[in-house]
């Protein structure tokens, strides 16, 4: 199976006078959620849907505590999720505080399999250019 692309035409943020060019993007192909992700186990193991959903979403539950208690989340080989920041600049140490936080990212680092995967993927333009 290929990923999906198509072109979109965008500005060049270092240079908006310049003429925009075509860039590949990725088609999504839907959505999976835990609901489908529980069946998909649930075939792959003894484990029935009901008992693989309680524990994903157990999981789903556990990984948001432990990130706002501050801790990175490694989660076998898909990755690591952490909590980042951005915030304002301040001339001293002293000076930065929660206050200090303009907004919260999680930034994602993938695991040796997700690296593996991104690494072999193949692609095919998409018939349907939407």
């Amino acid at each position: 199976m290929a990923v999906k692309l198509k072109a979109v035409q965008r500005v060049n943020p270092q240079d908006v006078q310049a003429p925009q060019k075509f860039y590949a993007k990725a088609v999504s192909n839907g959505r999976t959620d835990l609901k489908r992700l529980a069946k998909l186990v649930a075939m792959q193991c003894t484990v029935n849907r009901a008992d693989c959903l309680a524990v994903l979403a157990a999981l789903e539950d556990n990984i948001i505590m432990e990130l706002q208690d501050g801790r990175i989340v490694q989660l076998g080989e898909l990755g690591t999720f952490q909590l980042g920041v951005s915030s304002t600049g301040s001339v001293t140490s002293e000076e930065v505080n929660s206050n200090s936080v303009k907004k919260a990212r999680l930034n994602f680092r993938p695991g040796e399999e997700m690296k593996k995967m991104l690494n072999n993927l193949s692609y095919r333009k998409s018939s349907d250019n939407v």
